[in-house]
């Protein structure tokens, strides 16, 4: 996994910049300063709410030692001492000490480049920074924004003296050692002739890894989370504490960590509580990437002209559409949890197998659309993950993540979540809630992926073996026999006697058939008959054994014949209603 993170950072053009010391910020404010250093304008970055990715910003080390600062890209905060209202003492005073070390480091590389002198000028001058701190006040910025600088109409990240002043800066006081590794009670000799863990080369190992970001909604801390560390004794075997347990030269790890960072900005989805990130081998424009059709299928529109998600797939898999050859795909499920990156899954495989495999989900989800006109539309993968929950929040992200590697992987559907599924549709049934198109096609795909049922159709399938199918068919024909003798009577056979007709659908539905000759009697001598021939029909699948009961598969059964037949019924309703008024004209 951090073999192809790395690869990732050394090919993708975006991440050219990935250089140990120096990190992607998003900023969101900008100070002009003149010449002299008198402050100018506030501006707000471009880009999103949080900011402009900005590449090449000077990243400190050792931050954890306290009182430390970045050089010259810092929060508002630390940089002009913007609070809170009522903000606490104790964050008070550590704000302080970070900005007293900010401006001791601007004085320090002032010496060396007078380019710096103007900010420098500014931070000293309290009349310029209250100004400062009234004009953020009036834009309600937050303390914790990121801002960069604009010296005399001159970008400082664009200058090749400023850069390496720092550069030279950081070898130095890295080669003093940290605060830190003089506290320790461990050995802190240097480590020395250590083994890349993914290089393979003898290398001086890094301490302590760059953090990851962007992981905050997903149990993530702000200030980011570790990817490989180890503090706890049983994980510091032979004295090799922090990230020497694991050693990586500081330019690898830098790569891995801007790879994911990039990939945890751009190319990321939620799932419930975790971020899945995918990434090609070979580039794949978006328009051709599988992955993006599994949470986003592509409408169809006339507009768009670009067809369903499995048409692409399709085009994809016989080489209408052009893909690299022999191309990989690579997919990290990760959350964060108390300060540590947690990998959920990690799955890699064939760009052809994963097309194969998106395009058979679609497949064995396609399902007749609820007013049975047409098939219903591609669902969202979160849509197939809120279809055995009440809400998406109720969603636990183990659940998710199974689906997620069941999608990818070709993996039958475990059937808790099928009992789930049924469960939630239940729920609609007897509150008389619009069918769930989601929900229908897993339980539809639940049956092939357990043995490759050539019985399942998405319509509705009249030679269909399973008795337990067309029971659930036969009460949606009682039921639409019951509207058409009586129309809307509020709470019908359907919402009275789903369950137990779906459960013990012996006991049930002959008692429903014996009322229906009452419903019969009051239609039509025409209508009657067509019911009757209908009824008959579903019954004939049946034969003469009802079944006592059913089992958890049957029941879903039930409600797969259930819904289909309804959405058969509208279909053939409304055909019926367009003939009579072609006959009217």
């Amino acid at each position: 996994m951090l073999h192809e993170l790395v690869r990732y950072a050394e090919v993708e053009p975006k991440l050219s910049h990935s250089e140990p010391g120096f990190t992607t910020r998003s900023i969101r404010w900008l100070i002009e300063l003149s010449a002299k250093g008198e402050f100018i304008n506030v501006l707000p970055s471009l880009g999103d709410k949080k900011g402009q990715q900005v590449p090449k910003c000077p990243e400190m080390h050792n931050m954890n030692a306290g009182g430390r600062a970045h050089f010259l890209i810092e929060t508002i905060q630390t940089a002009i001492l913007l609070f809170k209202a009522n903000e606490a003492s104790k964050k008070v005073s550590g704000a302080e000490e970070r900005h007293k070390y900010f401006k001791e480091m601007l004085h320090v590389a002032a010496n060396e480049v007078s380019d710096l002198q103007p900010l420098v000028n500014l931070l000293d001058n309290k009349n310029q920074l209250a100004k400062l701190r009234e004009r953020f006040e009036k834009e309600k910025a937050k303390p914790s924004d990121w801002l960069s600088w604009r010296i005399d109409g001159a970008d400082p990240l664009q200058n090749n003296a400023i850069l390496n002043w720092w550069r030279k800066w950081r070898i130095q006081d890295k080669a003093h050692g940290s605060i830190e590794e003089k506290k320790s009670k461990k050995s802190t000799t240097k480590k020395n002739g250590m083994i890349c863990y993914l290089t393979g080369q003898i290398i001086e190992p890094v301490s302590a890894h760059p953090k990851i970001t962007g992981l905050m909604g997903v149990g993530g801390l702000s200030m980011g989370d570790v990817m490989v560390g180890f503090d706890k004794d049983a994980f510091c075997s032979f004295e090799l504490e922090q990230a020497y347990n694991a050693a990586m030269h500081e330019t690898v790890a830098r790569k891995y960590v801007d790879a994911l960072n990039y990939l945890i900005k751009n190319h990321s989805r939620k799932l419930a509580n975790a971020l899945v990130v995918h990434w090609f081998k070979e580039p794949v424009n978006q328009e051709n990437d599988p992955l993006a059709f599994l949470f986003e299928p592509p409408e169809i529109t006339e507009a768009a002209a670009l067809g369903s998600a499995r048409q692409i797939l399709e085009a994809l898999r016989t080489g209408q559409r052009p893909i690299p050859i022999n191309n990989l795909y690579f997919a990290l499920t990760i959350s964060g949890a108390s300060g540590r990156v947690m990998v959920r899954d990690w799955m890699e495989g064939s760009f052809e197998e994963l097309v194969l495999k998106i395009e058979q989900w679609f497949s064995d989800l396609e399902i007749i659309a609820r007013d049975g006109d047409n098939l219903a539309r591609e669902p969202k993968f979160m849509a197939v993950c809120g279809a055995i929950v009440r809400d998406l929040k109720d969603l636990p992200a183990p659940v998710a993540a199974t689906l997620w590697r069941v999608a990818l992987a070709g993996l039958p559907i475990p059937r808790p979540f099928i009992a789930q599924a049924l469960a939630r549709f239940r729920v609609d049934v007897i509150e008389d809630k619009p069918f769930n198109h989601a929900r229908m096609g897993l339980i539809k795909a639940y049956f092939i992926r357990k043995g490759g049922n050539h019985y399942m159709s998405a319509y509705l399938n009249k030679e269909h073996p399973e008795p337990a199918y067309h029971c659930g068919r036969l009460l949606a024909m009682l039921a639409r026999l019951q509207r058409a003798a009586l129309g809307d009577v509020g709470a019908g056979v359907v919402q009275r006697y789903y369950v137990a007709a779906s459960q013990t659908p012996g006991l049930t539905l002959g008692r429903l058939i014996g009322n229906a000759k009452n419903h019969l009697n009051k239609l039509e001598a025409g209508l009657a008959f067509w019911y009757e021939d209908q009824l008959a029909e579903t019954w004939s699948h049946i034969k003469d054994h009802v079944p006592t009961s059913l089992n958890l598969e049957q029941q879903t059964l039930f409600a797969l014949g259930y819904y289909q037949q309804i959405a058969a019924n509208r279909a053939s309703k409304d055909n019926n209603n367009k003939n009579e008024m072609s006959k009217g004209e």
